[in-house]
């Protein structure tokens, strides 16, 4: 089923303008989510804002977002105000630089999104943009308003739609050179590496989801359907399994790891 519709708004380059509808290309709602309750009574508790200084519940309409601009002094900023800074991105996807795909590095990528055209008539629109970009091996930098802050965005022709992908701002993106200059450059010896490869050719496969199940919610909805039939009972925690025994050193291991690969093959 497809996602519902996340955000509306048009896709613009220069005077090339479509209607398109935006939805997260990834979801979390299959994810098994607890409600926090009152042990004895069964009931759910509820979280509520508080006064910090009088302790006092504080209502939905007397709550407002606040800034620190200086110690001990907090400026409110209204909602009005924020729209009033969020300009064209709120609803436009204005494209005004290109680059190659590959100039982006990996860690910028943030949060993957599907976008499609919203009518018949913005189609062909749609894939000029689309096409004109696959064609040139390029993908289109814009900035859009998404999760109530302005984002910069990339835009990616997949089949036939486009990916926007959010990315992380410059200041977010810590630089790899602190943490691996200080590894040693010095190549392992061939003869370790060789063994490695070969390794690494008796696990090659080709890619499936399976590979990315996530254990944890699968017996965690195992346990609920448990309790749901039995009422609710302690489970048992399974011991380690498979743990391999401690070796000499990394050529051991290699080698002992080939044998109980092949022997586990048959």
């Amino acid at each position: 089923m497809p996602a519902r519709t996340y955000w509306k708004g048009y896709l613009k380059l220069s005077l090339v303008t479509c209607p398109v509808a935006m939805s997260p290309a990834t979801s979390e709602s299959e994810k098994v989510r607890f409600h926090t309750l009152n042990r004895h009574t069964g009931n759910r508790v509820v979280s509520r804002y508080v006064d910090a200084e009088s302790g006092k519940p504080v209502e939905a309409g007397d709550q407002a977002k606040g800034y620190e601009a200086e110690a001990g002094r907090i400026v409110i900023v209204e909602d009005e105000e924020l729209e009033a800074v969020r300009l064209d991105t709120v609803r436009t996807i204005d494209i005004d630089a290109f680059v190659p795909r590959d100039s982006i590095p990996w860690i910028y990528l943030d949060s993957p999104h599907y976008l499609v055209p919203d009518d018949e008539v913005g189609e062909e629109a749609f894939s000029v943009i689309r096409d004109a970009m696959e064609a040139t091996k390029m993908i289109g930098i814009s900035r859009v308003v998404l999760y109530r802050r302005e984002r910069a965005v990339m835009l990616e022709p997949r089949d036939n739609g486009i990916v926007l992908w959010t990315l992380r701002y410059g200041d977010e993106v810590r630089d790899e050179k602190n943490y691996f200059s200080g590894i040693d450059k010095e190549k392992p010896p061939p003869e370790l590496l060789s063994l490695a490869q070969r390794f690494i050719a008796t696990k090659t496969q080709d890619w499936s989801t399976d590979m990315v199940k996530d254990p944890v919610q699968e017996h965690l909805h195992k346990l609920i359907a448990s309790k749901k039939r039995k009422g609710s009972r302690k489970s048992a925690v399974s011991g380690e399994k498979g743990r391999p025994a401690n070796v000499v050193n990394l050529f051991d291991a290699l080698k002992k790891s080939l044998q109980a690969d092949k022997s586990l093959r048959g």
